[in-house]
């Protein structure tokens, strides 16, 4: 059998970054405008939007250089990072496929297969928003733990964790974590500042694109750093929020809705 390694690039569980995603940015760069690069990757605009924005998330750092308007158009172009990390990635998947061949004899007549193996231990998880931030404080009582992390100058994230999940994942502040939030958890609320709410986290920032449909709308919000935070709300919460790209809005997700991962 002929083994082909599939590399993910991810600081915890996801949105990982794997090979459709680097071929995804290969064709953005390579046809010069997301629309196009969507085209050629064989996916929707929507969903070509969504995969660069976790892959802005999870670097912490623009991948693309986006123009938008004037007299020839809007366009995109690789960044210097956006270069490192698809260089990167292929260098990693030939020596993936090296290590996983030379494993292959070590496995034979268990009745696992290299591909099991690697498989087995790379996970995917559902959540739309993937964060990825420094821990700055811990907060504990004899039960549970508030663990702070700061994703981007302005914004820090809260999450409750118990005693057991904080001595398990080794969480310590100077750690890197990602912080996994549902899209549907989040609540958003126009301007500037949001009213008093009892969540815990309230994420201030700029409406980038909202994406309706009949019943609900993804809206997703700038919230600085190049990254970004996606809800989803009823399609008639947006329209009477009067929610628009550019404008001010906020995001509120309670703690407790926030699940930590680390490398």
């Amino acid at each position: 059998m002929e083994i082909e390694a599939l590399v993910s690039l991810r600081s915890a569980e996801s949105p990982a970054v794997g090979r459709d995603r680097i071929r995804l940015l290969e064709a953005v760069a390579r046809e010069g405008s997301i629309t196009a690069g969507a085209k050629a990757a064989g996916i929707t605009y929507k969903a070509a939007w969504d995969a660069l924005d976790a892959m802005a998330n999870l670097f912490g750092q623009p991948l693309l250089e986006k123009r938008t308007g004037g007299r020839s158009g809007g366009g995109a172009t690789l960044t210097p990072t956006g270069i490192k990390v698809i260089e990167a990635y292929h260098k990693l998947e030939v020596e993936m496929a090296r290590v996983v061949r030379s494993i292959e004899p070590h496995l034979s007549g268990t009745g696992i297969s290299p591909l099991n193996l690697v498989s087995g231990v790379l996970m995917k998880t559902s959540a739309r928003n993937a964060l990825r931030g420094t821990i700055t404080q811990i907060v504990s009582d004899t039960v549970a733990c508030e663990v702070a992390i700061k994703v981007n100058e302005d914004t820090t994230i809260y999450a409750v964790v118990t005693q057991e999940s904080l001595k398990a994942l080794g969480l310590c502040i100077g750690r890197e974590a990602v912080a996994l939030i549902k899209a549907p958890f989040v609540i958003i609320a126009p301007g500037k500042s949001a009213p008093p709410m009892s969540v815990r986290n309230c994420v201030a920032g700029q409406v980038r694109r909202l994406t309706p449909s009949e019943v609900t709308t993804e809206v997703v919000l700038d919230i600085g750093g190049e990254k970004s935070l996606a809800a989803t709300i009823t399609a008639e919460s947006a329209r009477s929020l009067g929610l628009e790209p550019g404008k001010p809005a906020c995001a509120l997700f309670d703690a407790a809705h926030v699940i930590l991962a680390i490398d």
